[in-house]
Parts: C-alpha cells; structure tokens; sequence
C-alpha cells in the first residue's frame, strides 16, 4: 500500500471514529431523537454523502456506537472484577460497575441495550465485545457451578431492570444500593454458589 493509500485510510479511520464520538456526545446532550443524519453532517463538517460513505443512516450509526459501548462496559467490568478478591465481592464490584455505567451514559447505555438493533445477542455473530461483557458476570460465579450461565442471565436481567426503572423514575433512584446489595445477598447465597460439591 503506497503512502498515500495509508493516509487516506488513516483519514477515513478518523473520519469515522469522528461520527460515532459526535453522535454520542449529541445523544447524551439531547436525546438520540436529536441525532439525524443532516445535524451530524453539520458537526462534523462533512456532507452528508461523506457521511452515508461511512454508515447508511442513523440505525447503522447508533449500531457503531452499541459497539463502542460494549467493550467500554467489557473492560470497565473486568476491571472491576479483578480487583475484587472473593467472588461475592467481585459480583458485587461488577454489578455495581455495570449500573454505574448505565446511570452515567444513558443515551449509550440505550443504543446498547433498550432501542431497536441488528446486533446479534445470545447468537454465533454476537459481537466478542458484548460476550466478553457477559463473561465477566459468569465469572463471577464458582466454575463448579454448572448454572453459572444461568446465574450470569438472571443478574443482568435484574440489573437491566434496575437500571432502565431508575433511570425513567419509575422506582427511586436512591435505594439502588440497596437493591444491590439484596441482589447479591440472594444471588451469592444460593445453594449453588455456597455448595463445595457439584450437583
């Protein structure tokens, strides 16, 4: 590839990071009903067939973004899990991790995990950030336990519900710790994570 050949693709690879930054920042600032296509190409400074060069509209752009979330919430989850030193702990850590994340970007927290997508979940084409993410919940869980996907599911699942009801008011944001706290209790406390024996 000649010289020029890598800048214009270094330039396009900027162009690119370019919108889906812009596009998040816009989205946490007004809401995704504020990003279109037309406001977008006016940030960036592009026009919009530069930006339809990129993505093919507003649904490929908020996909790009879901990405970009998943391994931010991946590495923030493992993070957290590593530097628990007991798994009650550190399921603890990672939920509390995972509802800080989503309390703390809502609009991508949404693009990610509440409005309409084409990502792939629970299926061969599931993005590896978005299983990686989901990996750090099971390993939360004693490799003894043959339901330790099962308990990764219902965590999120819990967490999901915890996050989306807090965030549209619909149950009070200020006792999230205490819903922590007893998801913990009951999820560490069960007859799989406290046994020593496999079932």
């Amino acid at each position: 590839m000649s010289a020029i050949s890598k800048r214009r693709e270094r330039e396009r690879a900027q162009r690119h990071q370019l919108i889906i930054t812009t596009a998040r920042e816009l989205a946490e600032a007004e809401g995704w009903e504020a990003v279109t296509t037309r406001r977008l190409a006016d940030r960036v400074e592009y026009s919009q067939p530069v930006l339809y060069s990129h993505f093919n509209g507003k649904d490929a752009i908020m996909s790009a973004v879901a990405l970009e979330g998943f391994g931010e919430l991946a590495d923030r989850l493992r993070h957290a899990r590593l530097a628990a030193p007991e798994p009650p702990q550190a399921l603890h850590a990672v939920c509390r991790a995972y509802l800080e994340f989503a309390s703390e970007q809502p609009a991508l927290y949404q693009a990610m995990f509440v409005l309409p997508t084409d990502v792939k979940f629970g299926h061969a084409e599931t993005p590896p950030a978005l299983r990686a993410g989901f990996d750090e919940f099971v390993n939360c869980f004693r490799p003894d336990n043959p339901r330790r996907e099962l308990f990764a599911e219902v965590t999120w699942s819990a967490l999901h519900g915890m996050a989306v009801l807090s965030e549209s008011g619909r149950i009070p944001p200020d006792r999230q710790p205490e819903r922590l706290d007893f998801l913990v209790t009951q999820i560490a406390g069960s007859r799989h994570e406290t046994s020593h024996h496999r079932s």
